[in-house]
């Protein structure tokens, strides 16, 4: 009997302990929401929306907007990488909008954000991701885009959606076509021209009809037309940077039309640029197709989900484009605007035949 006290004891300090560690985590949990609401406070009081006027904003209020923004979670990330977050923001059932965040603190960022503003402000084109406006915020900035429904290419073809879902050929070269599209208005359309150093298939997103819009400008570069050249810090994505990027420094349009040739390589082959198997035999897939073309043997490269549904010469004119895009020498490669016009001609002179 000695021992009731002792267990009636244990369990009142049991019983403390629980409610102690209830108390803290109440106290902690508070301090958590009231630094929030501070931040938000902050953020709506000091923060400056700018919005450029369209139909899927024109009811977008900036307080309204950053409430919702304040809640996003990881659930809602669609994407990432060097320069922020890009989160799924839900406004209404009827309207959507991808949300790319980018925290202060550091020069790359906020330069980066300064690019993609600088590159996208004026920017209005059926390929190329639509910038509905941002938020300049103390601890942070936000970058306002249409929401594409379909992700990006590179989900597609290396991707849970490659099994799922994979890409005909005719969706392919329709994809190609946009991509080029798109570049070719940033290089010859736009004053100054724009290069955008970082194309790749994960920066070509697809809209509701699977046509492709080329995003992510947050390491583009302004070119006057009278250079020929920007030289910068080098950067972008290895396996689709052009080798003189790395010799000298200068980002050029030929530099993007490089990187557009490994994404036509991806788009026929279904392979990353740096796939296992060509880590194993000490190559790349560009030497590999190099070495394929050579051989005549281009059909036998194309991305075996498609089996036998494509057209053979059609994916030899394409093969083609893609190693006159990877030149060694710059100076021979074709511009984007030329890389258009033989694409749509690959396809329209198969369709005649």
């Amino acid at each position: 009997m000695a021992s009731s006290p002792i267990i009636a004891l244990y369990i009142t300090i049991c019983c403390l302990a629980f409610v102690m560690s209830k108390i803290t985590i109440s106290f902690l949990l508070y301090k958590r929401w009231a630094r929030k609401r501070t931040i938000i406070d902050d953020t709506l009081s000091s923060g400056r929306m700018v919005i450029f006027r369209s139909p899927a904003t024109q009811s977008l209020s900036s307080k309204a907007f950053m409430k919702k923004t304040m809640k996003l979670s990881n659930k809602d990330i669609i994407g990432s990488g060097g320069f922020g977050t890009v989160y799924r923001l839900t406004v209404d059932e009827n309207t959507a909008f991808a949300v790319k965040r980018l925290n202060k603190g550091s020069k790359d960022i906020d330069s980066g954000f300064e690019r993609e503003l600088d590159a996208m402000g004026d920017i209005k084109h059926r390929n190329i991701v639509c910038l509905h406006g941002y938020y300049i915020a103390p601890q942070f900035n936000l970058l306002i885009y249409e929401l594409m429904p379909n992700g990006n290419l590179d989900s597609f073809l290396h991707g849970k959606l490659s099994k799922q879902s994979p890409l005909d050929w005719a969706t392919r070269h329709r994809i190609a076509v946009g991509a080029a599209r798109g570049l070719s208005y940033l290089h010859h359309d736009c004053l100054p021209h724009i290069i955008h150093r970082d194309i790749k298939s994960s920066n070509i997103l697809l809209d509701q009809n699977m046509e492709a819009r080329v995003s992510d400008f947050g390491l583009a570069t302004l070119m006057h037309a009278d250079q020929t050249h920007v030289s910068t810090v080098v950067a972008g994505t290895f396996g689709y940077l052009a080798p003189e990027y790395f010799d000298t420094g200068r980002a050029s349009t030929k530099g993007d039309v490089y990187s557009f040739g490994v994404v036509l390589l991806e788009l026929l082959t279904g392979k990353r640029p740096s796939d296992e198997s060509f880590v194993e035999e000490g190559t790349k897939l560009v030497t590999w197709v190099r070495d394929v073309v050579q051989d005549q043997k281009e059909e036998h490269a194309v991305d075996s989900s498609l089996g036998s549904n494509f057209s053979v010469e059609e994916a030899k004119a394409v093969f083609h484009i893609a190693n006159q895009c990877l030149e060694a020498d710059p100076s021979k490669r074709p511009t984007m605007i030329k890389v258009l016009k033989m694409l749509e001609k690959s396809r329209s002179k198969s369709l005649n035949n």
